[in-house]
């Protein structure tokens, strides 16, 4: 099977969440809604449960979580180069920083499952797991200059973050849920992936777009380009199995998270030129994520 054909039915689910909102003309509430049932109930039980179930060992989980985190870190970095080097307004420039270093997390886990199976969508949980809070780190920073806001508070009520740690702890720990209630969980995260990007294709937008454009096409350098090369770099340098290497570049090539423009409009960012960035490295990766993976040596 080709790589388009792999990811051809995530683009297809997205397709279909802007139809339903465009042509269909299903309400915005519905998708607010959804998408709040797949944040904080669906995706977490996937999370959850894959994490717990991964074949992980102390050793494998330091050097993938490392590498990850490294990832993170040069994303992260990259976005805010940005700033000193294009001379950006902070307000702009804070704002669509995220689509630099945030991720599509239903499209990680639907992807990997289609290319490597329930072992890939497992090694792909760990990695989204531990990149959820270093990217929300990095975001709320961000956009938290002159507000009050606190970080921590944010971080320990993030539905991601709580479920990926008890899955880490499950897992490492040697504890095991009851089978009936690893079943519930299991059902539940088996819903997350189709309405999480159904919702996806709900929130493209290219409004805004011709705003800030310097700040955005640097941004979406990162995030389809560089990011890539990085993970290549990293996958060699790190003593990562040869699925933990696929699964890291597939990460690497994931389109921003709509939660990214969620942020910024309710820390008082430029919410318009997120959305905008958003939707356009959505669509363009459709292009990149299959090159990427096709001409990667893994």
């Amino acid at each position: 099977m080709s790589i388009v054909t792999l990811v051809l039915p995530d683009f297809l689910l997205i397709a279909l969440g802007w139809c339903l909102l465009h042509l269909l003309k299903y309400k915005a509430e519905f998708f607010t809604t959804a998408e709040k049932l797949v944040y904080f109930v669906l995706f977490p039980a996937l999370l959850f449960v894959s994490i717990a179930r991964a074949p992980l060992s102390p050793g494998d989980a330091s050097a993938l979580i490392l590498a990850t985190l490294t990832l993170m870190a040069c994303g992260v970095a990259l976005a805010w180069l940005a700033g000193p080097v294009l001379k950006a307004d902070p307000s702009v420039q804070a704002s669509l920083a995220q689509c630099a270093y945030r991720f599509n997390t239903y499209m990680g886990l639907s992807i990997s499952l289609s290319l490597a199976g329930k072992d890939g969508q497992s090694v792909m949980a760990i990695i989204v797991g531990c990149a959820v809070p270093l990217a929300n780190i990095a975001a709320v920073t961000g956009l938290a200059k002159r507000q009050d806001t606190r970080i921590l508070s944010e971080l320990f009520r993030n539905p991601l973050i709580v479920a990926t740690v008890a899955g880490l702890m499950c897992n490492l720990s040697g504890i095991e849920l009851p089978a009936f209630a690893m079943d519930t969980l299991q059902r539940l995260g088996a819903c997350a992936i189709a309405l999480g990007l159904i919702c996806v294709g709900a929130t493209l937008s290219l409004d805004g777009l011709r705003a800030a454009a310097h700040v955005m096409s640097w941004m979406i350098s990162v995030r389809l380009l560089i990011m890539p090369v990085v993970a290549l770099a990293i996958a060699w340098l790190f003593p990562l199995a040869p699925l933990e290497q696929q699964m890291l570049l597939l990460f690497s090539t994931l389109p921003t998270a709509s939660s990214a423009y969620i942020l910024a409009v309710r820390m008082g960012g430029d919410g318009r030129s997120v959305a905008a960035t958003t939707s356009l490295i959505t669509l363009l990766s459709a292009l990149t994520i299959p090159l990427w993976l096709h001409f990667s040596p893994f």
